[in-house]
């Protein structure tokens, strides 16, 4: 059973090793290593990624039970639509984790009235937002700690 609750402050470091592991193992096919070691960087202070968690307060999902599961994925949702982080476990990819994050954060925001959703996506998930009706709206070049990353701004209107 998948559960998607609330961030809380004590998530921060099982949510990196999920952001770190999953840019490293599943990423890398698309990014080369330079590019997924400065995405991933293995010397980030913990305090600096605390405060980016505690600003984005994403929804965190569990398996194996309600209190105390597995933390499996994460993803949050702004005011504006943004999504801007969305990472499942590299060792739970294709359970339906990413689903369920996608659907809760799709039927949170037209509850709040969003109706534009839009992300930053990576070569590597971009058929997964388009599998949720996202589409292309332009393709960039960013700039991570000096590697040059292809991705895609993407939206989706509900």
């Amino acid at each position: 059973m998948i559960y998607i609750r609330k961030y809380n402050e004590s998530d921060a470091r099982d949510l990196w090793t999920i952001f770190y592991h999953t840019i490293r193992n599943v990423n890398s096919r698309d990014y080369t290593r330079a590019q997924v070691e400065a995405w991933a960087p293995d010397d980030v202070s913990p305090e600096a990624w605390q405060r980016k968690m505690n600003a984005i307060s994403p929804f965190v999902a569990e398996i194996d039970g309600e209190i105390d599961g597995e933390i499996v994925g994460y993803t949050d949702l702004q005011e504006d639509g943004l999504i801007d982080h969305f990472f499942c476990h590299h060792e739970h990819q294709g359970n339906g984790i990413g689903r369920h994050l996608m659907e809760h954060v799709l039927r949170v925001g037209e509850l709040q009235g969003i109706n534009r959703f839009y992300s930053e996506v990576s070569i590597t998930a971009r058929p997964f937002y388009e599998k949720f009706g996202f589409k292309v709206v332009k393709e960039q070049t960013i700039e991570i700690r000096g590697q040059k990353l292809r991705n895609f701004v993407m939206e989706k209107f509900s």
